[in-house]
């Protein structure tokens, strides 16, 4: 994809970003590097890739899931400003 300078400038426009002609010649060819570089990744031959999730063969270190806290809900409730079968009220703030 080729951009040109008037694209550029649309593009600055768009974003509110306001360029003079100078550096409307340095952002074509900052941009035209990046879609040349997108354009060379584009070219890779992914068949046969199965994707990954990380960059390296890892995997996290899996625990017990087992409880670790003692219940506290009913502690909790007995100081709570209001209470209605075990949920807690809160004032309405959408009318």
């Amino acid at each position: 994809m080729t951009l040109t300078l008037d694209q550029v400038r649309r593009i600055a426009h768009l974003a509110r970003i306001e360029i003079d002609a100078s550096e409307a010649d340095a952002v074509h060819a900052k941009l035209e590097s990046i879609f040349e570089m997108i354009n060379r990744l584009q070219a890779v031959d992914t068949q046969g890739v199965v994707p990954m999730s990380h960059a390296q063969d890892v995997s996290l270190p899996m625990r017990e899931d087992a409880v670790s806290e003692t219940d506290r809900r009913a502690d909790y409730q007995r100081v709570a400003p209001a209470v209605e079968d075990g949920l807690y009220l809160v004032p309405r703030v959408v009318e």
